[in-house]
C-alpha cells in the first residue's frame, strides 16, 4: 500500500506537457565576449535567441507527475520555510542510523530500444530528510555486506533528481534517476545475476510501499549558485548524470519560488545512446517552448548521430561544435557543470584543451581560473 502522504498524488502515462513539431535553428553569431542571437545579445546578463519550436521525443513515456504539474503555468510550492536555511543540510542521517523512507513509485524512463533500463524512483521521506538541488542521497540496500559478514551493505550515493520540494511540490519526497546495473558474461553473452548491481536492482525492483534506508543528504560541489538569478549555467550530462540538472531546471522553470526568479540562461547538453534513451525529454522540451529566451537543449545521440569526422556523436563533440560560444560565456562568468560516468571527463578535457589552444589560450591556466572563481563543478562516478 502506498503511504498516506501519497494519497492525493497520481501517476499517469502521458507527456508532461503538450507537444509541437518543428526543428530548432539557433542562428548564433559572436564577437569577443558578446554572443548575439538574431537581434539580441548576451554580455554576462540575460541571453536571448529567436523563439523556436521543438520536437519532443517519446510522446508516451511514463512519468509520475501530479495533476498540477500538467499545467503550463508555474506551480506553487510549500513549505516555503525550505528557503530559509542559510546553509544546505548535510548528513542529517548517517550510515549507522539511516532514515527509513517509503517508495512512492518506480517508473521506467526509457523506450524499448534503449540499451538497458533506467528508472525514476520517487521516495517519501515525510519532510524529514530535506535537501538542496545538486545534493545526493545515500541508499543502503538490504542484505549483508559480502566483505563484512554480519554488517549491513555499504552506502551507495545517488544524485537527487528533484528540487527540494520533490515531484509533488510539498517538500515530502525526493526522486532518484537509476540505471539498472546488469552484468553479462563476455563469452556466453548470458546475464549473471550474482554479479548484477545490488542497489540499482533493489531500487528498480521496488514497489510502492516498500521501505528504503536513506542517508544524507551529502555534497556541496553541485549546489546551484543562486546569488545572481541572471547567471548562465552550462550543464553537461551523460545518462543518469542528468539527475541534478532536472532539479535545477524544475526550480528555474517549473516552480513558483518567490525568492528565486530565474532570468539567465540554462543550457543543457545531454549525451545518451539513442532517442529511446533520452531522460526527462518531455520536461526539457516543454521548457524550450515556454522559455525560449532562457533555455537551450542539445542532445548527443551516439548511436544515431555522426560528429564532424563521421564518427559517433558524443557529448564532447557537441561541446566542440559550440565551443566558441561556451568559451565566451565562461569568460563572462558562466558556471559549467559536469555529471555522469567518470569516463566522460578525459574526452571533454581533451576537447576543451584543443579549443583553448586554437584560441591561443592555455587550458591549464583557464581551468585554474575557473576553479578559483567557483565556476567549475564536477561530479562523476
Amino acid at each position: 500500500m502506498a503511504p498516506a502522504a501519497a494519497a492525493s498524488r497520481v501517476a499517469v502515462s502521458a507527456p508532461v506537457f503538450g507537444s509541437d513539431g518543428g526543428a530548432r535553428s539557433s542562428g548564433i553569431k559572436g564577437n569577443n565576449n558578446v554572443v548575439s542571437f538574431g537581434n539580441k545579445s548576451w554580455v554576462g546578463g540575460t541571453l536571448a535567441w529567436e523563439s523556436s519550436s521543438v520536437r519532443p521525443r517519446h510522446a508516451n513515456k511514463v512519468l509520475c507527475i501530479s495533476v498540477q504539474q500538467a499545467s503550463k503555468s508555474k506551480v506553487s510550492v510549500a513549505p516555503l520555510d525550505l528557503e530559509s536555511a542559510k546553509e544546505p543540510p548535510l548528513n542529517t542521517y548517517k550510515p549507522k542510523e539511516p532514515y527509513t523512507a517509503t517508495i512512492v513509485s518506480v517508473e521506467r524512463l526509457v523506450g524499448p530500444k534503449a540499451p538497458g533500463e533506467t528508472c525514476h524512483i520517487v521516495i517519501d521521506h515525510g519532510g524529514n530528510v530535506p535537501y538542496w538541488e545538486g545534493q545526493s542521497y545515500g541508499v543502503i540496500p538490504p542484505g549483508e555486506n559480502p566483505k563484512k559478514p554480519g554488517a549491513p551493505q555499504n552506502v551507495r550515493l545517488y544524485s537527487i533528481a528533484s528540487t527540494r520540494y520533490g515531484d509533488y511540490f510539498d517538500g515530502r519526497t525526493g526522486s532518484l534517476c537509476v540505471r539498472r546495473a546488469v552484468y553479462y558474461d563476455r563469452e556466453t553473452g548470458k546475464e549473471e545475476p550474482s554479479k548484477n548491481g545490488v542497489c540499482s536492482n533493489f531500487l528498480c525492483n521496488s514497489k510502492p510501499g516498500d521501505k528504503i534506508q536513506l542517508t544524507g543528504p551529502s555534497g556541496k560541489i553541485m549546489l546551484l549558485p543562486e546569488e545572481d538569478p541572471n547567471a548562465t549555467h552550462v550543464m553537461i550530462a551523460t545518462g543518469t548524470g542528468v539527475a541534478p540538472f532536472r532539479g535545477y531546471l524544475r526550480r528555474m522553470f517549473m516552480e513558483d519560488v518567490p525568492n528565486y526568479r530565474f532570468g539567465g540562461l540554462a543550457w543543457l547538453f545531454l549525451g545518451v545512446a539513442n532517442s529511446d534513451s533520452l531522460l526527462y525529454d518531455e520536461e526539457f522540451t516543454s521548457y524550450l517552448k515556454q522559455y525560449p529566451d532562457n533555455f537551450r537543449y542539445d542532445k548527443a545521440l551516439s548511436r544515431e548521430q555522426k560528429n564532424r569526422s563521421g564518427g559517433k556523436m558524443y557529448v564532447q563533440d557537441k561541446i566542440e561544435e559550440y565551443s566558441d560560444e561556451i568559451f565566451k560565456l565562461l569568460d563572462g562568468g558562466a558556471h559549467i557543470y559536469f555529471c555522469g560516468l567518470k569516463g566522460m571527463m578525459p574526452g571533454i578535457q581533451d576537447t576543451l584543451k584543443k579549443v583553448a589552444e586554437q584560441r591561443g589560450e592555455s587550458w591549464d591556466q583557464k581551468l585554474a581560473q575557473l576553479k578559483k572563481n567557483k565556476q567549475w563543478h564536477v561530479e562523476v562516478y
